[in-house]
C-alpha cells in the first residue's frame, strides 16, 4: 500500500513479530507478505496476505501495480503488487493472532514511511520493489 502525502510517496510496511526482531528495526520491515500453495493466483494471496497481516481489506482499489519479484537473501521469491490507499482512522493493526507469545511470521507493527526512510527500513533484497513503484506511478 502507498499513499501520496505533502507531495512525498509513502509506503506501509510491515515489522516482524518474534523475539528475535523485538531490536531490529533498520532492514528489518518488509512489505505484508505471506507464501502461496503450488498453482495459487499470486494475486489473490497477496491480497488475502495483506488482509491477513494488517488487519483489513482494503475496499474500491482501483489498479494493483505489479512490481515483479525479487529473491531474498534466504532464497524465498517474494513477488509484490502495489495499490494506492490509506489506513481507516482509526487504524488499529490485527495481525495473525495465535494462543502463544511471539507467534512466527507475525506483524507486530505497520506504518507508513516516506520513501527514503523505507529504503533504511525494508530487508536489502526488497529495495528494488520501492524502484519499480516509482516508475508505475510516474511521480
Amino acid at each position: 500500500m502507498f499513499r501520496r502525502k505533502s507531495n512525498e510517496l509513502e509506503v506501509l510496511l510491515a515489522h516482524p513479530g518474534g523475539p528475535f526482531f523485538t531490536r531490529k528495526d533498520d532492514g528489518a520491515w518488509t512489505i505484508p507478505k505471506g507464501e502461496a500453495a503450488p498453482g495459487e493466483d499470486l494475486l489473490t494471496r497477496a491480497q488475502i496476505e495483506f488482509e491477513e497481516e494488517v488487519g483489513f481489506r482494503p475496499e474500491n482499489v482501483q489498479d494493483w501495480i505489479g512490481l515483479g519479484s525479487i529473491k531474498q537473501k534466504g532464497g524465498k521469491i517474494v513477488h509484490a503488487w502495489a495499490f494506492e490507499g490509506d489506513l481507516p482512522e482509526p487504524f488499529e493493526l490485527k495481525s495473525n493472532l495465535f494462543e502463544m507469545e511471539w507467534p512466527p511470521r507475525s506483524v507486530d507493527q505497520a506504518k507508513f514511511f516516506t520513501e527514503g526512510v523505507a529504503r533504511r527500513k525494508l530487508k536489502q533484497a526488497q529495495v528494488p520493489l520501492l524502484d519499480r513503484l516509482r516508475a508505475a506511478i510516474k511521480g
